[in-house]
């Protein structure tokens, strides 16, 4: 049987091996690869193998790659170029979520983003993730990490399948190494309410701090963003109406101001004459600084400021709202858990849902129902009474 002759794009050549130094035959492969999607120009592939199979196998590998637009050439780009290329390319995301991706690749940034996207591995990955759940990462600024917990490992992960997905279009890889990770969800934490006993307790605590319109907004379902954003501008006392427009929020560790997450989050209040009465007086020592600091004071028109005028840093909400309800002797929760209590208050109160998620600013009134209305430990009580007094009946009909 006569030797089957070399296709076009298969060479046969000698070179000097590295290790040993002596004259070696190597088959080289050339081949037409398609146009770059990086460059525009067209692709020349040329490697080099052991044997006619192995050359003959990637020959036809390469061809059928090209064909279908799926070759990926060799490129040293890092994995570092790619989350920042991939971070650039979020043109409408907002700052916040934004920060967030920032903050779940940096752990993937610090530790291999100096190698070659081409060359991450999903043992590269397991090992980070592990690392992480360990504790004991170092980050850019030389702090040690405590252990992550499930959540924000999930987030990475996802976070990273996103990044190498975007390196795929690009051509820069062939598959993505991050999508056969299963993360644990991890659980989602349980909102916490106050009763109405501790709503009065907070609100009675305080009624003449200064921050105290600020608890009873919250309170009364906004958001901290929405806390941070409010304007005096938003806010008709003469038709006891309240806008709520913008957001202010912490994007890593910076304020930052942007438009509501969704539509149905800009929305207009109507207020009673207990929550005119809160912000007039908020408003009045407002202007009693102002009046007293004179040129000094900031006039930015927040309703939630310093002093001298300058809104508060989103984070500042948190540690206050802290301090107040420990003040009122009441069990802590969190600022966004008021808004829950706000949520679960109207339910109990049988508000309809529409009416509540309207409130709430819910596009959904699906999402309050599943997310913002819980049962309180009374409310439990009085469904155990009503079953108790309904298998009472039963047992009476029955005999």
């Amino acid at each position: 049987m006569s030797r089957q002759q070399l296709p076009p794009q298969i060479t046969k050549v000698t070179v000097t091996d590295r290790q040993s130094g002596k004259s070696v035959v190597r088959y080289q492969v050339r081949v037409d690869a398609g146009v770059d999607p990086e460059t525009g120009k067209r692709h020349q592939v040329r490697r080099r193998f052991r044997t006619e199979k192995e050359a003959r196998a990637a020959l036809v590998t390469f061809m059928t790659e090209a064909a279908s637009g799926t070759f990926v050439p060799r490129k040293d780009v890092t994995v570092d170029e790619v989350c920042g290329d991939w971070l650039d390319s979020l043109h409408w995301a907002r700052r916040t979520t934004l920060a967030g991706y920032e903050y779940n690749l940096a752990p993937l940034r610090e530790q291999f983003g100096n190698l070659p996207v081409q060359k991450l591995t999903r043992k590269h990955l397991d090992d980070l993730v592990a690392a992480l759940k360990r504790g004991g990462t170092t980050t850019e600024k030389g702090n040690p990490r405590r252990p992550w917990k499930d959540r924000s490992l999930k987030r990475t992960v996802e976070t990273t399948v996103m990044v190498l997905d975007y390196a795929i279009e690009r051509k820069l890889l062939s598959h993505n190494v991050a999508r056969a990770m299963k993360p644990k969800p991890g659980k989602k934490r349980k909102a916490v309410t106050y009763t109405p006993a501790e709503v009065a307790r907070v609100l009675a605590s305080v009624e003449s701090e200064r921050d105290g319109h600020l608890w009873f907004l919250a309170l009364c379902g906004l958001r901290r963003a929405e806390l941070g954003g409010l304007r005096w501008g938003g806010i008709d006392f003469e038709r006891k109406t309240m806008d709520v427009q913008i957001g202010r929020a912490s994007a890593g560790g910076t304020a930052v101001e942007d438009d509501p997450k969704t539509e149905s989050s800009i929305r207009t209040l109507p207020m009673d004459t207990e929550m005119v009465e809160v912000l007039r007086r908020a408003r009045r020592r407002q202007l009693a600084d102002r009046l007293q600091l004179g040129e000094a004071y900031q006039d930015g028109d927040y309703v939630a400021c310093n002093e001298d005028g300058t809104p508060y840093h989103p984070d500042t909400l948190t540690h206050r709202w802290a301090k107040a309800v420990k003040r009122a002797g009441v069990r802590h929760i969190r600022l966004h858990d008021a808004r829950h209590t706000c949520g679960t208050t109207m339910h109990l109160r049988k508000v309809p849902l529409a009416v509540i998620a309207a409130w709430l600013g819910h596009a959904d009134a699906s999402v309050t129902a599943r997310i913002y209305t819980h049962s309180q430990d009374d409310a439990l009580r009085d469904a155990a009474k009503t079953l108790g007094e309904v298998v009472s009946s039963r047992v009476i009909d029955a005999g």
